[in-house]
């Protein structure tokens, strides 16, 4: 399903960046911060329409031959940022939000740990 899965801080630096292949990293980790571009983009047009609800699922961000680039973004302005095989054209709308929920309440227990502090990488054992 997900081929990688990173998590963005609020200054756009990396906190964590997790592939299926890891010959493949390299090339992920690009496109993922192609999609950060993608992401301030539509977080600016959710600002301009005035709306008070933003929502925090943005979407497909995007598409390649190989891939298809989906974001997130917390009210903290943690961006997440899902990369799916382009085969995979099983996978619905409502089943990529789930993986976020479920991404971002892992976020948010976390965040909770009082050994953890905001910002620093998240590293994974």
């Amino acid at each position: 399903m997900a081929v990688c899965i990173g998590f963005i801080g609020k200054e756009n630096s990396p906190l964590f960046l997790r592939c299926i292949n890891p010959s493949q990293e390299l090339q992920f980790h690009y496109i993922v911060h192609t999609c950060i571009d993608f992401v301030e983009e539509k977080i600016i047009q959710s600002n301009k329409s005035g709306s008070d609800v933003r929502e925090l699922y943005l979407g497909l961000l995007y598409s390649s031959e190989e891939v298809k680039a989906y974001g997130f973004v917390t009210n903290t302005k943690i961006k997440i940022v899902i990369l799916i095989d382009s085969t995979n054209s099983l996978l619905r709308d409502n089943e990529i939000r789930a993986i976020f929920r479920k991404l971002h309440n892992a976020y948010t227990e976390l965040v909770c740990n009082p050994f953890y502090t905001p910002g620093d990488p998240i590293t994974a054992k």
